[in-house]
Parts: structure tokens; C-alpha cells; sequence
């Protein structure tokens, strides 16, 4: 039995395919979100990796951003349950789970049977989201995928105090007009994300063992910047940015034995 879990995020579009609720024939990732072809191409990827058709799959669970707007689901689920029943998956020792995304950032706290206990949720602010270290990027004129390898030879952090991404996008531009290096300010920008991620995770009261999952779990650097300030090891998910799609995935299943 086949199942599908689509996670229509801001910025990707994510599709899982299960067999029998345990194996994961396909988990693709394309990076276009909603009001475009991004989640049609992500299916036609999956059904191209795993050679599966529409009609194989038993249920199709959406989440995430533009879960409403997909015809092909047979359910719609919120992200905090999807990434909870997804990472719980992964990682049945996960108590909390800090989810920073492309517009959004979460702290979900679980108990032992992997069911959210509580959570919250900075959705108003691009600050301290994958939105916020693209735009740093560009200023930096780097890509995203070389911001980890600049923080890892920094010498110091720099101060980015601003909560606000025009506000720090300012603050990046008057460090480097004083000669402060790339690599320092990188570190800085990491931190202001860690600091905004973590005070989500406080808020919700933090349990032992902290699981990182989205896009920006990808960054080793923002990775780094967390567990520092969280004081503890960080666990990265395994293909950090479908576990939503994962967990939508295993919701199909429960809803196909039903």
C-alpha cells in the first residue's frame, strides 16, 4: 500500500511517497511554494523517482502553507502535527523540535508518545527565518549555501541586534562599511536567527532530546549558533526539509487502515 504526504511550504514544495507506512520510496523537494507549478512538479518528480502513478496512491494528506489550495489531497493536516508524527518517525526521542522555514519559524514541544504537548509559532516576521538569511546573502553577495563554511572561520561574532530584517539588512551594510569581515558578520546572522528560534523553544519550556528540522537545518552554521545557545547538542533530521511531508505521509497511512 502506497501513501502520499504533500507539504506546499512558502518557499518548496515537498512530496513524500510510503509503502506500508514504513519505507520511503521517494521524498523530493522543489523549491517553488504555493501559486505556481511547485507542488505539480514535486509529484511528477516522486512518481518519476519511485515509477508509481496517482492511481497507486491508497490516501494523500496535505500540509503545510498551500495544503487547501490541493485538489489531488484527500485530507488536509496542519505543519505542526505533520512535522511532530514525521520527526517523532525519525527520531522517537525528540521532545522538542525547532522548525525554521522559508516565512515561519516553530518550537514544538512532544511527550514520549510523539504527540505536541505545545508549541509556538513566529509566522509575522520574516526575522529569523530562511527569508531572513537570503536577503543577509545578497547583501553579503554570497550564496546560501556558502554561509556555512564563511561562519565556520569566523574569529568572533558580530553584533546584529535588530529584530527587524530591513532593520538588519542596514546593520549588515554599516559592519561591513567598517571593515568588519564577512565571515564574522555571517556568525552574527546566525546568531540572531539562534536567538530568535531558541526563545521560541524556552517558551514552550525545553526537553531533552532537541531535534532541528525546515530548510535552514541545512546551514550547519545556524545549527552551530543553536546549540550554542541552547547549550546542548542539536540533532539535524534526516532530509531535514521533508519531514512535514513524512508526516503527512503517515497520517495517509493511518487514514488508508481505517
Amino acid at each position: 500500500m502506497y501513501t502520499m504526504g504533500i507539504d506546499v511550504g512558502s518557499a518548496s514544495s515537498k512530496v513524500v511517497i510510503l509503502e506500508n507506512g514504513v519505507n520511503v520510496v521517494a521524498a523530493e523537494v522543489i523549491q517553488v511554494g504555493t501559486g505556481s507549478s511547485g507542488p505539480q512538479r514535486a509529484l511528477e518528480k516522486a512518481f518519476e523517482v519511485s515509477g508509481l502513478k496517482m492511481e497507486d496512491m491508497t490516501k494523500i494528506v496535505a500540509t503545510g502553507y498551500g495544503r487547501f489550495a490541493l485538489k489531488e489531497a484527500d485530507k488536509q493536516v496542519s505543519e505542526i502535527s505533520c512535522h511532530a508524527k514525521g520527526i517523532f518517525f525519525l527520531v522517537p526521542e525528540a521532545r522538542t523540535i525547532i522548525d525554521i522555514g522559508g516565512q515561519d519559524a516553530k518550537a514544538i514541544r512532544l511527550d514520549n508518545k510523539g504527540f505536541v504537548k505545545q508549541f509556538f509559532m513566529n509566522d509575522k516576521c520574516a526575522a529569523g527565518t530562511g527569508r531572513f538569511l537570503d536577503v543577509m546573502a545578497r547583501v553579503l553577495e554570497i550564496t546560501l549555501d556558502d554561509m556555512a563554511e564563511y561562519d565556520s572561520r569566523a574569529t568572533e561574532i558580530a553584533s546584529i541586534s535588530s529584530t527587524c530584517t530591513v532593520f538588519a539588512e542596514s546593520e549588515v551594510i554599516s559592519q561591513l562599511s567598517k571593515g568588519v569581515s564577512k565571515e564574522n558578520i555571517i556568525a552574527g546572522v546566525h546568531q540572531s536567527v539562534a536567538s530568535k528560534a531558541c526563545g521560541l523553544a524556552y517558551r514552550g519550556g525545553l526537553e531533552d532530546a532537541v531535534v532541528m528540522t525546515g530548510g535552514v537545518a541545512k546551514n550547519a552554521g545556524v545549527v552551530r549558533a543553536i546549540s550554542r545557545e541552547l547549550n546542548r547538542e542539536v540533532i539535524v533530521a534526516p532530509n531535514p526539509q521533508t519531514t512535514g511531508a513524512l508526516g503527512a505521509a503517515l497520517f495517509a497511512y493511518e487514514e488508508a487502515k481505517r
